[in-house]
């Protein structure tokens, strides 16, 4: 059994935007040298988060345009105030509820060395308070 752990940085360049990561997940699985299992794909971050759907850049502005209709940056959300646990003002909630509906983490069969996924499905780190230097990791398990 082949367990591996990558963890792959991502600046982002937008205060909101959808990234795909694919590629980059493709790679980590080929030089894993793991044939047959399982990736787990995770955000490290709160603000942000990974959503599984076709690659096409119109979705990807939909997808941003529904969740900022859905979850708007100027609402009275109890998070906007001081914190006096961390000495910090909270002003990014509307970007945790996005992190929170959209999902933190996908994860995929890996089949011949290969993940196994439909033929129009993207992987996409999404960004919702950015723009910053994002982690996710990249998990495999298998053999």
């Amino acid at each position: 059994m082949i367990i591996k752990l990558e963890r792959v940085k991502l600046q982002t360049r937008k205060s909101e935007e959808a990234v795909d990561i694919t590629a980059s997940v493709d790679e980590v699985i080929q030089r894993s040298g793991v044939k047959n299992g399982l990736v787990n794909v995770m955000t490290m971050h709160t603000s942000s988060g990974l959503l599984v759907t076709e690659g096409i850049p119109d979705l990807e502005e939909d997808i941003l345009t529904h969740l900022a209709r859905l979850l708007p940056e100027d609402q009275d959300y109890h998070h906007h105030r001081y914190l006096d646990y961390d000495g910090r003002l909270g002003f990014n909630a509307d970007a945790h509820l996005k992190s929170v509906v959209g999902g933190i983490s996908c994860s995929f069969p890996i089949e011949n060395g290969k993940m196994v996924r439909g033929s129009r499905q993207t992987i996409y780190f999404m960004e919702y308070d950015g723009p910053l230097l994002r982690t996710y990791t990249v998990q495999i398990l298998g053999e």
